[in-house]
């Protein structure tokens, strides 16, 4: 009776992966889908990745690398999957699904808009990316130097947490500049 349960709740979790997938209607990045199947139903991310891993290997969602995630799509392939399987989805995940699927989804957005990173080129140089995505596209991205571990890191939480104020004041600077000029 085990293995019905786990093959039971295997097939219910990639039904719900293809469920939101397909609500989505977009591509996601793999850290960010986990977030909103974790909220909606309680699986830890080595079963996530191997469940996700089964439906790609059977081209029911499709995956490619960005910017160093992994970004996952449902194919035309896992859309006939899921109409075939959704009865396999209890209507109280689905409820869920749909009430989670909406906070959840507004909240990965934010997150995923402002972006920021930095590398160490050596002990006193730190190369710093700051970015603001949209749609999986960089609509803004501004690359810079610090001289130290401590100086890169704050440069990063500030534009975590200020981007939305940095971003304007630079375009700001760009356009006003450029009007000096003339």
């Amino acid at each position: 009776m085990a293995v019905s349960e786990n093959n039971n709740r295997l097939a219910e979790n990639k039904v719900l992966i293809l469920y939101i997938l397909s609500k989505i209607n977009k591509d996601i990045a793999e850290s960010s889908l986990f977030k909103i199947i974790s909220s909606i139903n309680d699986i830890n991310y080595f079963y996530f990745g191997q469940t996700l891993n089964d439906l790609a290997q059977t081209r029911l969602v499709d995956s490619y690398t960005k910017d160093k995630d992994t970004i996952y799509r449902i194919t035309s392939e896992g859309k006939n999957a899921l109409s075939l399987t959704k009865d396999l989805l209890p209507g109280i995940i689905k409820l869920k699904a749909d009430n989670i699927f909406k906070q959840e989804l507004s909240s990965i957005e934010e997150e995923s808009s402002v972006v920021a990173e930095y590398t160490p080129k050596n002990e006193n140089d730190y190369k710093i990316k700051c970015k603001i995505v949209e749609n999986n596209e960089t609509i803004f991205e501004v690359s810079t130097f610090a001289g130290s571990r401590e100086n890169a890191k704050k440069i990063v939480n500030n534009w975590n947490k200020n981007a939305n104020n940095i971003f304007p004041k630079i375009l700001d600077l760009l356009l006003n500049c450029a009007d000096t000029d003339k």
